[in-house]
């Protein structure tokens, strides 16, 4: 089964600990201080689009985008109440590929990990580098390689009324590359549950990786900082966030 194909419908209610309203809040910032104005924006890999529809709520003309077509169901009812929802669309992120270029692209909660390939997410940043106006601004957060390799070996549980999540890691020096092995539990109307099973993999990408890879796409001023921060990051962070902008010219 493909990465959050089960986990779709519980997801929100087994990451409820995502702090989606302080890193709606925190872009904000960010966008103030973007060499343009920020009016439109892309959410790549959007998930169950929670920060999707927070910034539309903020006023932000939003399109999100994701490969999983039960997380974007998810989404689409979430936005529903919206007066002006996100405009969602299926896409991969190295396919990505949108109509008019925006003012800022965002990606949160570690979805670049999920480009397992050199290959993959260099020509995801080309295509972020042409989705984006002159001056326009791209932030995304990564789980850090101290993280991922400090999860070797680990177990992690989640629990709610309705469904519980076993998680086991496993992170591959050779490959960079943690495996997280997924069972879902989900509770049925009849008292019985159902179980599921996924496997997700993210690639460790050192800061040196990121900065290169950005800069041969086209991009400047890159940043890396610790997480909700504007500090230099810690040698024991969890979590970068990456800035970076397409020149005016």
């Amino acid at each position: 089964m493909s990465s959050y194909d089960a986990l779709a419908a519980s997801y929100d209610g087994l990451m409820a600990d995502g702090v989606y309203r302080r890193r709606a809040d925190y872009l904000e910032k960010l966008f103030r201080k973007s060499r343009i104005p920020v009016h439109t924006v892309l959410d790549l890999a959007c998930g169950t689009g929670t920060i999707a529809c927070l910034l539309a709520a903020k006023g932000y003309a939003v399109t999100a985008t994701d490969l999983s077509e039960e997380m974007l169901t998810q989404a689409m009812s979430k936005a529903a109440a919206l007066e002006q929802p996100p405009l969602f669309v299926q896409q991969s992120m190295p396919r990505l590929r949108l109509p008019e270029p925006v003012d800022a692209v965002v990606s949160t909660l570690d979805s670049m990990n999920y480009l397992t390939r050199e290959k993959d997410i260099r020509e995801t940043f080309r295509r972020v580098f042409r989705a984006l106006k002159p001056g326009g601004s791209f932030f995304f957060d990564v789980n850090t390689p101290y993280k991922l390799r400090r999860m070797d070996g680990q177990l992690y549980t989640d629990e709610t009324e309705e469904s519980y999540c076993v998680w086991r890691t496993f992170f591959s020096e050779k490959t960079s590359i943690c495996t997280y092995q997924v069972d879902l539990f989900q509770l049925r109307a009849d008292g019985t549950w159902d179980r599921d099973c996924e496997e997700h993999r993210e690639r460790a990408w050192s800061a040196a990786e990121l900065t290169a890879f950005l800069t041969d796409a086209g991009f400047e001023a890159v940043k890396i900082t610790g997480d909700l921060t504007a500090r230099a990051p810690k040698d024991t962070e969890d979590r970068w966030i990456v800035r970076c902008r397409k020149p005016v010219n």
